[in-house]
C-alpha cells in the first residue's frame, strides 16, 4: 500500500514544469509596423500632456524628465496592446526587455541623473554655494530710506485692497455680471505713487464664450495713499490672461513662444502709460539640475496684443516692479543665513545663522518696490538681528544692522496698547521717522475695517502712540 502511494518529487516537478512551461508563451517582438503605431500612440499622448500640462523643455526642468518618463511608459503599454501581449500572457516585463529595450534605458539613465543629481546637491556637499546665490551688502539705513510726508504713507494693505476692489466693482452692474475680481493685488509703482493693481477674470466658461472676443474691459488701480479706487476701461480688452481659455491661455501662450523657459511667478502690471501686461520670471538652477533656484530675466507679455520678448535681469525695464517673488527671495537669504558658516555650523552651533522672519511688506525707494523682511537669530527669540531690502526688479539685496523687535512683537505691542478695543494688527510697514526705522501698524475692528494706527520704533518695542488717524498718531 506504501508503494502504491508514493510519489516521485521529481516527476512531480517534471509534470507542473512541464505544464507551466506549455501554458506560458515567450514574448512576441513587436513587427515594424506595431512599433510605428506605439510610437505614433506615445506621440499623441505627448502632444496632449504637453498642451495642458505645459512642462518646460529645458533639462533644468524635473518637469521635463517626468514627461519623458510618461511617454516611456505609454510606448511600453501602447506595445503590449498593439502586439496582443496580454491576450497572450506574456508578462509587461518580458515584452518590455524584447521590444522596449532602448525605452528602459532612456528611463533608467533618467532615473539614473535624477538620483546622482540629488546626492551631489545637498547642502552638505554645496554649503558654500547656497550661501553665495544671495550675498547683501550691509548699508545703513537712513541713508538708503528716506523720510517720508504723514500724507504720503501708503495704508493699504492687501486685504483691505481686495475689499475696496469688489466694493467698487459691485457698482457697476455691467461689468459684475459678467466677470469677478481676483484677490492678488500686486503692488507697483505707477508713476511715482504707491499704487495695488489687479486684472478682472471670466465668471465661468460661458461667460468666457459670451465675452471672449471683446474681450477683458479693464483693470482696477488703487491709490495706497488715498485708496482711491480707479476701474480702469480699456478700449481693447485684454485677450490673455489666467482665465482665458485655450491658446488665449496665459501660460499657454507663454509656453508655445518659450518652450524651453522655465516660468516661475507672474504677475500683472501696468507701465507708465496705463498699458496692462504680464511679467512672466524666468528661471535658472545654480547648483546641480534642480537646485539653488534664481531668476535670468523676464518675459514682459502685452496682455492686449499678445506680443512678447524677453529681457535679462540687468535690461528688464524700470518700468517694471516684479521679477523677484517674495517667497524666492526668503528662500535665497534664509539659505545664505544658514549655510555661510557652513554645513555642519548650521547644526552644531550655529554660530551666526540667521533666518528671515514670518511675513514681509514693501517699500518704495526710487520708483522700485523693495521687498521688507526682518531677520532673526535661528533660535527663534522675539527680537531682530537686523533687516532685510531687497530690489524685486534688479534683485539687489541690501543688509540693515538694527537690534530689536521683531515685526511679531512689535504687532503684539500696538494690540497691547488697545487691548480693550480688541482690534486686530496688520503686517508692519517699515518707515524712516527722525532717521530711526519705525514700524507702522493698522488696527482693524472685527469688520476687518481700519479703525486706528499704532507706531513702534523697531529699536524699543514700547512705548507705542496710537491714534485715530495717522496724523494724530
Amino acid at each position: 500500500m506504501a508503494a502504491y502511494f508514493r510519489i516521485n518529487i521529481s516527476d512531480l516537478k517534471d509534470h507542473f514544469g512541464a505544464g507551466k512551461d506549455r501554458n506560458k508563451k515567450p514574448a512576441p517582438k513587436l513587427t515594424w509596423k506595431q512599433q510605428i503605431i506605439s510610437i505614433l500612440i506615445a506621440l499623441v499622448f505627448a502632444a496632449v500632456y504637453f498642451y495642458f500640462a505645459l512642462p518646460a523643455l529645458n533639462f533644468q526642468s524635473l518637469d521635463l524628465y517626468v514627461f519623458i518618463l510618461l511617454t516611456l511608459v505609454v510606448y511600453l503599454l501602447a506595445g503590449l496592446f498593439v502586439g496582443g501581449v496580454l491576450r497572450g500572457g506574456s508578462s509587461f516585463t518580458a515584452h518590455a526587455k524584447k521590444s522596449g529595450k532602448v525605452a528602459l534605458i532612456v528611463g533608467g539613465a533618467i532615473l539614473a541623473v535624477l538620483l546622482v543629481n540629488a546626492v551631489i546637491s545637498l547642502p552638505l556637499f554645496r554649503a558654500g554655494s547656497y550661501a553665495n546665490i544671495l550675498v547683501p551688502q550691509t548699508r545703513e539705513f537712513s541713508t538708503d530710506v528716506a523720510e517720508i510726508s504723514f500724507d504720503q504713507i501708503p495704508m493699504l494693505d492687501a486685504d483691505s485692497a481686495a475689499r475696496l476692489g469688489d466694493r467698487k466693482m459691485g457698482e457697476l452692474s455691467d461689468l459684475v455680471s459678467q466677470f469677478e475680481v481676483p484677490d492678488d493685488y500686486a503692488q507697483i509703482n505707477y508713476r511715482d505713487r504707491p499704487t495695488r493693481v489687479t486684472y478682472l477674470e471670466y465668471g465661468d466658461f460661458f461667460k468666457w464664450i459670451n465675452n471672449r472676443s471683446a474681450g477683458l474691459p479693464a483693470y482696477i488701480a488703487i491709490d495706497m495713499v488715498t485708496q482711491e479706487v480707479t476701474v480702469q476701461r480699456l478700449a481693447e480688452g485684454m485677450k490673455y490672461s489666467p482665465s482665458d481659455m485655450f491658446g488665449r491661455d496665459l501660460m499657454r501662450k507663454l509656453r508655445f513662444a518659450y518652450p524651453t523657459a522655465m516660468f516661475g511667478e507672474v504677475n500683472f502690471e501696468i507701465n507708465e502709460e496705463g498699458e496692462p501686461y504680464w511679467i512672466a520670471s524666468v528661471l535658472t538652477k545654480r547648483i546641480g539640475l534642480f537646485q539653488g533656484q534664481d531668476i535670468k530675466g523676464a518675459v514682459l507679455l502685452n496682455a492686449l496684443s499678445g506680443e512678447s520678448h524677453y529681457y535679462d535681469v540687468a535690461d528688464v525695464p524700470q518700468w517694471v516692479d516684479r521679477v523677484y517673488s517674495a517667497d524666492l527671495i526668503m528662500q535665497q537669504y534664509d539659505y545664505h543665513g544658514t549655510y555661510q558658516g557652513g554645513f555642519f555650523n548650521s547644526l552644531f552651533g550655529q554660530r551666526g545663522v540667521t533666518v528671515t522672519t514670518d511675513g514681509y511688506n514693501y517699500i518704495a525707494l526710487d520708483d522700485d518696490v523693495w521687498l521688507y523682511t526682518g531677520v532673526t537669530s535661528v533660535a527663534g527669540d522675539e527680537s531682530n538681528v537686523g533687516f532685510l531690502l531687497v530690489n524685486q526688479r534688479t534683485g539687489e539685496p541690501r543688509y540693515y544692522v538694527c537690534p530689536g523687535a521683531t515685526e511679531y512683537s512689535a504687532r503684539k505691542s500696538a494690540e497691547g496698547a488697545v487691548q480693550h478695543l480688541a482690534y486686530n494688527s496688520t503686517f508692519p510697514l517699515l518707515l524712516n521717522i527722525s532717521g530711526e526705522p519705525t514700524y507702522f501698524i493698522s488696527l482693524k475692528d472685527a469688520s476687518n475695517l481700519v479703525e486706528m494706527y499704532a507706531i513702534v520704533n523697531v529699536g524699543q518695542s514700547q512705548p507705542v502712540a496710537t491714534g485715530p488717524t495717522v496724523q494724530e498718531c
